[in-house]
């Protein structure tokens, strides 16, 4: 109502509650899609986890023949993330992740019917988990170089969280849980064949995602010359970058010394030292799921840190400390326990780590070092698979799971203080209030800044 000489205010309507803050990319359609797909996706991916163990183990395996399987899946994803990162620069990222999906499902189907058949071999499970190896090669870099083409800067950090929730949730207690009552009710092909249908699944709900252009000017010529190229600058600048050098030396050292023995001895170590069998396993690998979701939620739900080079380097650091229990108790809940406290510690790194590359890198070099992620941090993870069967049987597994949760805390320390990350993360703020690519990382000429907005991750995959 209006008075001569005064403005009567309107009633103001309710206020919304604002979104929480881990919540917000939700509010995108193609990001909901997206985590939909990578839901089933990673669901299948933890039945594998368990039906790879007891499908070896079901042919006759031990500790070595599983580190051979395991080191195949290691050497093909070695041997195609850096083509990976290649082709996320370079390629729609949607094509790729669609591409992967499809061939986990036709290589794990593929030995799901060999197995309810009975034809199955050891040889063929290596030869699957060389071709998912390969498929997971491609997937990071092109997921990872996607997400800020379909989220803006500031919904980053909660869409790693996400993935952080997503990951252990269903990976590594939602799919071995389903994995695990598949192989008790019928058997462990029957549980390659589900997985088969969840990834089908998953890239039946990616073909409903919108293709976006990738984020480079992407240059003529011919196809290898150009790849070559590509990687060339992406190491270059990885050479240039301390604190992502100084990061991948880190993982690489703490990836030797940690994969092989959860990857291959601790479903032995269940078996043998607390009379446990599938279940069990997955118990223990649920409560590592457990674990990192509620680290990832925790750090999705809280501003990211001043320090955060420190915070990912210690989480990730001392966070093994746990694991030298592993080989010295005969107590399920106790590793249970354990393996709860370094999934919490690992998915929080993660959370950082991914945020971190998607505000410090240029866009267009973003697929590129992603797979240079991968490529680093992994290069050791094939010795680790191979060396952690012949060990254990040699030594047992107290040894093995002593260094593992011994070692890494000092390595951390090394690579915050040789690559000086206390300095840098000081000199170079994250709060959200300077664009990232106001940092003083070397960037190619022509590359526009990057805008405001996991290794440990990708190995235990």
């Amino acid at each position: 109502m209006h008075i001569e000489g005064s403005v009567v205010p309107e009633r103001e309507g309710p206020r919304s509650r604002p979104v929480p803050r881990a919540l917000q990319p939700f509010s995108s359609p193609q990001y909901r899609i997206l985590v939909g797909a990578l839901t089933l996706s990673l669901l299948g991916s933890g039945i594998w986890l368990v039906a790879l163990v007891w499908q070896v183990i079901d042919l006759g395996g031990g500790p070595a023949e599983l580190s051979g399987v395991a080191a195949a899946n290691a050497v093909g994803m070695l041997g195609t993330v850096l083509l990976g990162g290649v082709l996320a620069d370079r390629v729609p990222q949607k094509r790729i992740l669609l591409a992967v999906e499809v061939l986990k499902a036709l290589a794990i189907g593929s030995a799901g019917v060999l197995a309810v058949t009975g034809s199955l071999e050891v040889w063929h499970l290596a030869v699957v988990s060389l071709a998912y190896g390969i498929a997971e090669g491609c997937f990071y870099p092109a997921y990872s170089a996607w997400l800020p083409s379909l989220l803006p800067a500031e919904h980053l950090l909660a869409a790693n969280g996400v993935e952080g929730v997503l990951r252990p949730a269903a990976m590594q207690a939602g799919g071995p849980a389903l994995g695990a009552a598949l192989i008790a009710a019928s058997s462990p092909g029957t549980a390659l064949l589900v997985i088969a249908a969840a990834q089908t699944l998953a890239a039946g709900i990616l073909a409903f995602t919108r293709a976006t252009p990738v984020r480079r000017d992407v240059e003529r010529g011919g196809a290898v010359r150009g790849a070559l190229v590509d990687i060339a600058e992406g190491f270059r600048y990885l050479l240039r970058t301390s604190w992502l050098l100084g990061t991948l030396l880190f993982a690489c050292l703490l990836i030797l010394v940690i994969m092989g023995p959860i990857e291959v001895l601790l479903p032995f170590a269940v078996r043998d030292q607390t009379g446990g069998g599938a279940g069990a396993f997955a118990l223990v690998l649920a409560m590592f799921g457990v674990g990192g979701a509620i680290g990832s939620i925790v750090v999705a739900s809280l501003p990211l840190p001043r320090r955060y080079l420190t915070a990912m380097n210690l989480l990730w650091g001392a966070g093994c400390v746990p694991m030298a229990l592993i080989g010295l108790t005969d107590q399920l809940w106790l590793m249970a326990v354990v393996m709860f406290a370094v999934g919490f510690t690992f998915q929080a790194g993660g959370v950082l780590w991914g945020t971190l590359l998607q505000r410090r890198v240029p866009p267009a070099l973003l697929g590129r070092v992603s797979s240079l992620d991968f490529f680093v941090s992994l290069a050791l993870m094939p010795v680790s698979m191979a060396l952690a069967g012949p060990v254990g049987e040699l030594v047992g597994t107290s040894v093995p799971f002593l260094v593992a949760g011994l070692v890494p805390p000092v390595l951390a320390l090394a690579a915050l203080l040789i690559f000086r990350m206390g300095r840098d993360e000081l000199a170079h703020p994250l709060d959200g209030s300077a664009p990232a690519g106001a940092s003083a990382e070397p960037r190619p000429v022509g590359d526009a800044p990057v805008p405001v907005a996991s290794p440990i991750d990708a190995a235990l995959d």
